[in-house]
């Protein structure tokens, strides 16, 4: 798991060149205004998903993981937003697999020995999971908060 701030001036030269590339669009494009939906930014390598959600309790979410793509989830309005995250060490129960479909995800039952840990999002934060990182993002903080989630799927294949 890798987290930063499109504001910051972090050097991302030691990322894989899609991913830098992810960062960038994410400084440079208007994501807040954008259309809700999914839409392809490079073919099936660098899928960009634009998603209004609220932010719920941490208890009503599953924990998730995904094998062919790198999320990179961005908060570009509303919020905040907690995303907690741990290592898939291999001691998680199947809750909902659709790891051969196009969403590529794996839900997990919630997993009481986990360490979990927490990324707290502001507008402008990115978080990017590997897939051998587990998240439950869109976790509320206080109260229920209107987000406008971003997701941009980076395939694994092209950062090797």
């Amino acid at each position: 798991m890798i987290s930063g701030n499109i504001h910051e001036n972090s050097n991302l030269a030691v990322l894989p060149e899609p991913l830098r590339r992810a960062v960038q669009f994410l400084k440079e494009t208007d994501l807040a205004a954008h259309e809700p939906g999914r839409f392809e930014l490079d073919g099936d390598k660098m899928i960009l998903q634009v998603l209004d959600q609220t932010t719920g309790p941490r208890e009503t979410l599953r924990p998730e993981v995904h094998r062919k793509y790198i999320d990179v989830q961005f908060l570009a309005a509303g919020g905040p937003e907690r995303i907690g995250w741990y290592p898939d060490l291999g001691d998680n129960e199947v809750d909902e697999n659709l790891l051969d479909t196009p969403r590529d995800i794996c839900f997990y039952k919630n997993n009481a020995n986990a360490r979990e840990g927490v990324i707290e999002m502001q507008p402008g934060s990115y978080a990017m999971f590997f897939p051998w990182d587990v998240h439950i993002p869109a976790i509320q903080v206080g109260e229920p908060a209107p987000i406008r989630k971003i997701v941009v799927k980076v395939a694994l294949d092209t950062c090797l």
